[in-house]
């Protein structure tokens, strides 16, 4: 089994496309895939459409950040073709899943070429030697290669509807996805030797996940996730990057949407309180400042000094409401809320998807969820 560094060097490899790839041999069946977390998940079955079998190892509502793998996930692994996972050492429990199943497929990382933001800050995020994944980041500011998928593949019509082409997604998600419903199952049970890996295993390093929380970035992901369809399976590389093309293209009017609603934030009222850090890129690109008594990961606990800080600095601020995330614990932010004044701005969803009765049923779903409870709390 090949090393971490070795593994998203190839990764990497993957999605710069550089070689020819070879006939098809799953024309006439799905190409077994994997996806590391349910966003991600939704992003490949909105380029795989049809043609994939796909299996999302942490499903809907469920926290990557405790997530134990169990003998069912071993064997989707191994059983892949493809395994997308989101790289910045999100994934922490991976490379030990990938040994155990002895996995002989392709990787790809879906964060690939994007400029990751620098974190610091929180103790316990560093000593992290392997950012292979993280070298040569290019500026994406302009997406001229988004383009050359376009003009290669031909002109597609885009989708401004994305609920309905959502809701078609999600019943591929029923037929392919596999989007297991044994989350819980898979945070019962911690022993000591299991709490220690997996607080080691998503101690965040050196640069913040939570990519996805950009709408820019997400184009990217799909970039990477239509190459790495594309290479394994070039018999229906034109389907992929027509759904990438439709996908990009909703991706573009989300966020000219969001962009509408987060503009109309008064100035004073830009600062936004969450349970942890997910939200770097998100603020970085609506000009907001988000505010977190946790560090990047769900598992890792507050300090009464910084929750003493942080509700110093509320009420210095004026800050008038306050957010829970759907992955923690509501009672931090409760207790914020109850010393502060500061109203209960609502739910946001940093890691995962709802499950489809929610609010976040997709990834667009969750991106103008969030948006909206921010602009309805902060605007008023």
């Amino acid at each position: 089994m090949p090393s971490r560094r070795s593994i998203l060097v190839s990764a990497t490899a993957i999605s710069a496309l550089t070689v020819a790839a070879p006939t098809s041999v799953w024309a006439d069946e799905p190409l077994p895939v994997v996806a590391t977390f349910s966003i991600l998940g939704d992003m490949v079955a909105q380029i795989g459409g049809e043609h994939i079998a796909l299996t999302t190892l942490v499903g809907a509502d469920g926290d990557s950040h405790v997530y134990q793998p169990t003998p069912q996930d071993a064997r989707a692994v191994a059983d892949a073709e493809l395994l997308f996972m989101n790289g910045l050492e999100f994934e922490g429990w991976l490379e030990r899943l990938a040994e155990a199943a002895s996995f002989d497929g392709e990787l790809v990382v879906a964060t690939t070429g994007i400029e990751p933001i620098e974190f610091d800050g929180h103790e316990g995020h560093d000593d992290h030697d392997d950012h292979d994944d993280h070298d040569d980041h290019d500026d994406h500011d302009d997406h001229d290669d988004h383009d050359d998928h376009d003009d290669e593949h031909g002109d597609h019509d885009k989708h401004d509807d994305d609920d309905e082409h959502d809701d078609h997604d999600h019943d591929e998600h029923d037929d392919h996805g596999d989007d297991k419903d044994h989350d819980d199952d898979k945070q019962d049970g911690h022993d000591g030797h299991e709490d220690h890996a997996g607080h080691e295993g998503h101690d965040h390093g050196e640069f913040d996940p939570h990519a996805w929380q950009s709408l820019d970035a997400a184009i990217i992901y799909a970039d990477n996730i239509a190459a790495g369809l594309a290479k394994i399976d070039p018999d229906n590389a034109g389907d992929y990057y027509a759904n990438r093309a439709s996908f990009v293209a909703q991706i573009e009017a989300l966020e000219e949407e969001i962009h509408t609603l987060m503009d109309a934030i008064p100035a004073d009222k830009r600062t936004v309180v969450t349970s942890h850090d997910a939200f770097g890129y998100f603020g970085r690109d609506y000009n907001l400042e988000f505010l977190a008594p946790q560090g990047l990961s769900t598992n890792s606990e507050a300090s009464a000094a910084d929750v003493a800080a942080l509700i110093e600095q509320i009420k210095k601020g004026g800050i008038s409401a306050v957010f829970v995330e759907s992955l923690t614990d509501s009672r931090l932010i409760e207790q914020i809320a109850n010393e502060t004044g500061a109203i209960i701005g609502g739910t946001l969803y940093p890691g995962a998807l709802s499950g489809p009765e929610g609010p976040a049923p997709s990834y667009l779903h969750m991106m103008r969820h969030n948006a909206k409870t921010l602009s309805q709390a902060l605007s008023n």
